[in-house]
C-alpha cells in the first residue's frame, strides 16, 4: 500500500526528529527531551511503518537499538548482538497479561497447559554495558552502541568498584556479562553538593550522570564519580554448561561475585507478573536508584531459544514500564508563593500534563538561581516536568528549540505579593524573602508562634492550635491583636472552630461553657506585657537575630528605641554582629510595615521592663576609625580607615566635604576614588550624617564606667555549661555569667575560657580536659563571679 503524501512527510519528520534526539542523548550526552516524549514519537513512527511497510527506510530508528559509538573511543564488535527488549505500550496491569498471551501463542501452549514460569526483575535507569572476562579476568568493557558495535570503555569501567576485576570461583574460559551501570540517588545528591561548592557543573539526573561518566575520555574523572553496577544477562560464553533457567543464571553470576539486584522474583502466570509490577510500584520511591519499570523474562533457557528474536527484540522478554515521571508541557504563568518563613518561591502554572501517575498543573521552580540554571525559564516555554511518587512536581529544564519568539522572561518581584513589603536577597543566598516579618499575612501564624515561644515572650497556653484558629477565623491579624483579645473573643473562636471541624465537646452537649482555659490564656497574654528587652527583640523574629544576638543588642544599646534607630554601621561593630546580621536588623526596622506593627504592639501596652543607658564599654566602639571601617566602603580597609580618621577625625565633616580634595588626597588613589564614589553615588553623605548624629546621642547617654562589668574576671570570656549543677539551673547560671560580661556557648573549642561542669557531665567535659581548658564546679563559678555571698543569702 502506497502511503499518502501527508503520512510520508510525517514519517520523514519523525525519523529526523528521533535521529536528532538520539544523537543528543547518546553522542553529546545532552538529552533534549524526557524518555516519555521519545517513546511517544518512536511508537508513532512504528505504527506508521506497520501500516505502510514501504515507509521503513534503512535509516529508520525502528531498525536501530541505540546511537553510534563516539569516534574518540575504539570500536568493539559484539560477539553476540546486544539487543534491547520490547516495551509494553500499556503501563497498567494489562501489560503483563498481553506479554503472557504472546508467549503462550508463540510456544503453542494449549489453554489447559500450566502457567509459564517467568523471572521478574527491575528495569534499571542507567547505561547498558558488556563486560568480557577471559579465564575470570576482566579484559574489556563496552557500551551497547547500535547493538552490533559499541565503544571500548574498559578504563572507565575499571573505576566502578562494584565490577569485579577477577571473578570468584571457577568461571569459564570466556564469559561476557551484560548489565547496567547506574548512579545511586544519594550519591548524585552528594556529588552535586560538592560540585556546587567547587563551582563545577552539576549532574542533571542519575541516568545522565552514568552515561556521561562512562563517556569521559579521562578515567580520572570517571573515578571521581560514584557509579554502581547490576548484572542481568549474558553475551558470548565458551566452556561453560549453562544453567537451565534464567534465575539459575543470575544465581551463578552472583556466585562469581558479580552484583545482582535482590529485587527479583520467580513467578508463574500473568497474575503473578501483575502483582510484581504493583509491588515494585509501591517500593519504587524507597529504592536508592532510579527505575522506569520492570522486566519479565521466560525463565526456561530452552524456551528462550525456542522463542528466539524478532528484528530488534527477543520474544521471550518484555519491559513493563510505569507512567513516565518526566513529560513535556508549556508554562502558562509563573506565580510567587510566600512561605510561613517569608521565602518567595516561584511556581510554574502549566498546561495540564499526565506524569508520574497524576495530572500536573503546577510545579515548583525553587528560586531565581534555579530558573537561570535551567535555561532562564520564560512564560511560554516548553519545559520538562518531573513527578516521582508523592514528591512535589518540579520543572527539570526547558527545551530551548521550542521557545516561542514572544516568550516573556521571569523577573523576581521586588515587593512581596502578599503584604507589599520589600523583598530581600542576602549575598550568597539563593532564596529571596519578604521583609515584612510579622506584618505579612503569609508569615502570620509562624511569626505569632515564634513571638509567643517560651524563650521569647513566654505566653503560657498559646499553642499552635489556638494560634491557627485565631488567625484562620480572623480574630487576630498581628501580634498586637493578642493583647486586645477578650473572654468573649476566645469563647466565640472555640465555638466557631468546633462548628467548622464538626466536633461537639461533651461540655457543650451538657449545656456547659467552660471558661477556665480562656481565662488562663488571657492571664498568660497579660503576664507577657513587660518582658526583658532581649526577649522582646528575640520575639520580633528578625532574621539572623537569635537569643544571643538579641541579648547583645539589649546589653549594649539599652533601649528598644535605640535598637530600632541604630544605623547598620553601628550595629556591625557590636560583638558577634557582622555585616550580614547588621544589615538584616537595619532592614527589618527600616521596613515601614514592621514599624507600624511594632508601634501597634507598644500601643497595646507591651514595653520592656529593663531598659537602661548604653553600655559604658560602647565608647571604644564609637571611635571614628572603627566606624569608618564598618561603612563597607570598597578598598577602605581597617588600616586605611585609621588613616582616614587621622585626616578627618569627625564623620560629620567627611559628610560635608564637597569632593575628594584637601587632606584626603594623601590616601591611595584607589581608596580615594572608592570613597568619593561612595559619598556621591551610594547615598554615603546621608549615611554618615545619620551615623554621626546617632553616635553623638550615644556618647551623651553613656554612663560613668564605674559599674562596668569589664572589671569582672568573666568579662569577655566564653563559658560552656555541662551536666547538672547542685543548686543553679542552667538558665540561672547563664544569666549570672552574662550579667558579669561573659558569654555562654553551646560547644567546647580552643576559644572556650572555662567549662562549668556538674553531675553527669558528658563529652564537653572530656573535650575540655583534652584541650586543657579550666573546669569549674558551681562553687568555682560563683567565686569567679564574686557571687558567693549573694547566692548564700538567696539560698
Amino acid at each position: 500500500m502506497v502511503a499518502p503524501i501527508a503520512v510520508e512527510a510525517r514519517a520523514r519528520a519523525l525519523r529526523e526528529t528521533l535521529t536528532r534526539y538520539s544523537h543528543a542523548y547518546y553522542v553529546l550526552d545532552n538529552p533534549l527531551v524526557p524518555d516519555g516524549e521519545y517513546d511517544r514519537l518512536f511508537q508513532e513512527l512504528q505504527d506508521l511503518e506497520q501500516g505502510f511497510p514501504d515507509l521503513r527506510s534503512p535509516d529508520s530508528p525502528t531498525l536501530r537499538v541505540g546511537g553510534q559509538p563516539l569516534s574518540q573511543f575504539a570500536s568493539v564488535i559484539h560477539a553476540v548482538p546486544m539487543l534491547s527488549i520490547q516495551t509494553e505500550t500499556e503501563t497498567g496491569p494489562e501489560g503483563a497479561w498481553s506479554f503472557d498471551a504472546r508467549v503462550r501463542k508463540e510456544l503453542e501452549l494449549p489453554d489447559e497447559a500450566p502457567p509459564v514460569e517467568y523471572v521478574a526483575e527491575l528495569k534499571f535507569d542507567g547505561l547498558a554495558v558488556n563486560l568480557r572476562y577471559e579465564n575470570g579476568l576482566f579484559v574489556q568493557g563496552a557500551t551497547r552502541g547500535d547493538g552490533f558495535q559499541g565503544e571500548d570503555i574498559t578504563q572507565n569501567l575499571r573505576t566502578v568498584r562494584q565490577i569485579p576485576l577477577r571473578l570468584q570461583g571457577n568461571p569459564p574460559p570466556l564469559l561476557e556479562i551484560r548489565g547496567e551501570v547506574y548512579m545511586r540517588k544519594d550519591d548524585l545528591e552528594a556529588y552535586n553538593r560538592k560540585a556546587e561548592a567547587r563551582g563545577d557543573k552539576t549532574l542533571v539526573n542519575p541516568r545522565n550522570a552514568a552515561a556521561g561518566t562512562l563517556r569521559q575520555l579521562d578515567p580520572a574523572i570517571a573515578a571521581s564519580r560514584p557509579l554502581c553496577f547490576f548484572a542481568y544477562g549474558l553475551g558470548a560464553v565458551e566452556g561453560w554448561e549453562l544453567p537451565q533457567t534464567h534465575a539459575g543464571l543470575l544465581d551463578a553470576l552472583a556466585a562469581f561475585g558479580v552484583p545482582v539486584c535482590e529485587h527479583r522474583r520467580v513467578v508463574r502466570g500473568p497474575a503473578a507478573l501483575e502483582e510484581f509490577h504493583l509491588d515494585v510500584a509501591k517500593l519504587r520511591e524507597t529504592l536508592p536508584f532510579d527505575i522506569d519499570g520492570v522486566v519479565y523474562k521466560v525463565n526456561s533457557l530452552d524456551w528462550q531459544r525456542q522463542l528466539g528474536f524478532r528484528s530488534r527484540e527477543p520474544r521471550w522478554a518484555v519491559a513493563h514500564k510505569y507512567p513516565p515521571q518526566e513529560m513535556l508541557t508549556r508554562v502558562l504563568a509563573i506565580d510567587i508563593q510566600v512561605g510561613r518563613t517569608g521565602a518567595l518561591t516561584p511556581v510554574a502554572r502549566l498546561e495540564p500534563v499526565f506524569v508520574g501517575g497524576a495530572t500536573v498543573t503546577n510545579a515548583t521552580l525553587h528560586n531565581e538561581d534555579e530558573i537561570q540554571r535551567k535555561g532562564g525559564i520564560c512564560l511560554g516555554d516548553t519545559v520538562i516536568v518531573r513527578r516521582a511518587g508523592d514528591v512535589i512536581p518540579e520543572v527539570v529544564g526547558m527545551v530551548a528549540e521550542r521557545r516561542p519568539a514572544d516568550a516573556q522572561p521571569f523577573v523576581m518581584p521586588t515587593t512581596c505579593p502578599v503584604c507589599g513589603a520589600h523583598v530581600v536577597r542576602e549575598p550568597g543566598e539563593a532564596v529571596a524573602r519578604c521583609s515584612g516579618g510579622f506584618s505579612c499575612q503569609a508569615q502570620r501564624i509562624q511569626a505569632i508562634l515564634h513571638f509567643a515561644g517560651r524563650r521569647m515572650m513566654d505566653i503560657e497556653g498559646l499553642g499552635e492550635r489556638y494560634v491557627e484558629r485565631l488567625v484562620e477565623l480572623d480574630f487576630i491579624h498581628g501580634v498586637a491583636d493578642l493583647y486586645r483579645l477578650t473572654l468573649d473573643d476566645l469563647l466565640e473562636m472555640k465555638r466557631r472552630a468546633d462548628a467548622r471541624d464538626g466536633t461537639t465537646p461533651e461540655t457543650a452537649k451538657q449545656g456547659q461553657t467552660p471558661t477556665r482555659w480562656a481565662e488562663n490564656l488571657l492571664a498568660g497574654i497579660a503576664g507577657s506585657k513587660r518582658p526583658p528587652l532581649a526577649r522582646l527583640l528575640f520575639a520580633l523574629g528578625i532574621r539572623h537575630v537569635g537569643e544571643s544576638t538579641a541579648k547583645t543588642l539589649a546589653d549594649w544599646l539599652g533601649t528598644l528605641d535605640r535598637v530600632r534607630r541604630a544605623p547598620m554601621a553601628l550595629l556591625s561593630v557590636l560583638p558577634d554582629i557582622g555585616g550580614v546580621v547588621a544589615a538584616s536588623i537595619a532592614d527589618f526596622f527600616d521596613e515601614p510595615r514592621n514599624g507600624a506593627a511594632l508601634e501597634a504592639l507598644l500601643a497595646a501596652g507591651v514595653a520592656p521592663r529593663d531598659e537602661h543607658p548604653p553600655a559604658p564599654r560602647l565608647a571604644e566602639k564609637l571611635d571614628w576609625a572603627v566606624l569608618y571601617a564598618a561603612l563597607n566602603v570598597p578598598k577602605l580597609t581597617d588600616i586605611q580607615a585609621r588613616r582616614l580618621a587621622e585626616l578627618v577625625p569627625e564623620g560629620a565633616d567627611l559628610a560635608r566635604l564637597p569632593a575628594f580634595i584637601g587632606p584626603l588626597a594623601v590616601l591611595p588613589r584607589e581608596v580615594g576614588d572608592a570613597l568619593s564614589h561612595w559619598l556621591e553615588e551610594e547615598n554615603g553623605r546621608a549615611q554618615l550624617e545619620r551615623l554621626a548624629g546617632f553616635r553623638q546621642e550615644l556618647l551623651e547617654a553613656l554612663p560613668e564606667p564605674d559599674g562596668d562589668t569589664s572589671a569582672s574576671p568573666a568579662a569577655g570570656k566564653t563559658f560552656v555549661l555541662t551536666g547538672t549543677l547542685p543548686t543553679l539551673k542552667r538558665d540561672q547560671a547563664k544569666a549570672m555569667i552574662e550579667a558579669a560580661g561573659g558569654k555562654v556557648s553551646g560547644s567546647v573549642s580552643k576559644k572556650t575560657h572555662y567549662v562549668v561542669a556538674g553531675e553527669e557531665a558528658g563529652s564537653k567535659l572530656d573535650n575540655a580536659n583534652k584541650l586543657g581548658i579550666p573546669v569549674l564546679d558551681e562553687a568555682g563559678l560563683l567565686a569567679l563571679l564574686n557571687l558567693e555571698s549573694v547566692h548564700e543569702e538567696r539560698s
